[in-house]
């Protein structure tokens, strides 16, 4: 088994920032074709430059909560690569939610962003790599990875809305992994804690004093950098985890094998 990527495509949404952009970056460097996905074009263009004919990598930049630009994705990377390997979900949003309020719409918006982006995404590239698989000779057919949140299994009382979408995600990830083992699609996803995203970041600039706070509640003592990451989705893209789906690998530096009252959950 091999843990390379080199020559797989791959599509990576929520790719104008944060841990979305290090995976799509990370892909890029380790010789796959990727297509940066994200509403956000200012982002992508900065980020991804000018792209010369024959590049390895491509951005799309929309809304993907509407099905007509989940479409769209796919035949862009289709019309650059002609094919799709891998899909990482890594378009996610973070809001405070009011667990008391029932005017508070917090919930049903991160379903949609966190939870439905993903399912509808996943579905529609799934049966393009079915449809690869039954001209191809045996062999993988693809890989999908969703990016998840340790909240997905613990609670904070401002961000129950995150909670909520992320466990969905983490079974609808077990769900599609059944569904589409017979396809020889894995779908497994990284649950993630104590690592530089671009909410953690914001939450760090507006409450620096929050950081030594993370550090004392995670077992390494530090906040991974969003390249590590990146590093774990690179296995679950490659043939190396080639027998491993539903699974959720979690990157926290142990913070949930503390007590919950000690460490913070952010």
């Amino acid at each position: 088994m091999t843990l390379s990527i080199s020559g797989k495509t791959a599509i990576v949404t929520g790719a104008a920032n944060g841990v979305g952009l290090a995976i799509a970056r990370h892909f890029a460097d380790k010789g796959a074709n990727v297509m940066f996905a994200d509403m956000d074009e200012e982002g992508l263009a900065r980020e991804v430059g000018e792209v010369e004919e024959g590049s390895k990598i491509r951005y799309f930049a929309g809304d993907l909560r509407q099905k007509l630009t989940t479409a769209n994705l796919l035949s862009a990377t289709l019309d650059a690569f002609e094919r799709v390997d891998v899909l990482v979900n890594a378009s996610r949003q973070v809001v405070r939610s009011d667990p008391l309020n029932p005017d508070d719409d917090a919930v049903e918006a991160l379903i949609e962003q966190n939870l439905m982006t993903a399912l509808r995404l996943s579905q529609v590239v799934a049966k393009r790599m079915i449809k690869q698989a039954e001209q191809e000779e045996g062999g993988p057919a693809g890989s999908i990875i969703n990016l998840s949140s340790i909240l997905a299994s613990r609670a904070h009382p401002d961000l129950m809305a995150l909670s909520i979408s992320n466990a969905a995600l983490e079974q609808m990830t077990r769900s599609l992994a059944v569904a589409l083992a017979g396809k020889r699609i894995r779908v497994n996803a990284v649950a993630m804690g104590s690592v530089m995203s671009a909410s953690m970041k914001e939450h760090l600039k507006e409450n620096p004093d929050f950081r030594s706070v993370i550090e004392k509640g995670t077992p390494l003592g530090r906040i991974a950098s969003a390249t590590e990451l990146a590093e774990t989705v690179q296995f679950l893209a490659s043939d190396g985890s080639g027998f491993m789906t539903g699974q959720v690998l979690c990157v926290d530096g142990g913070r949930t094998l503390l007590d919950p009252v000690s460490a913070p959950a952010h």
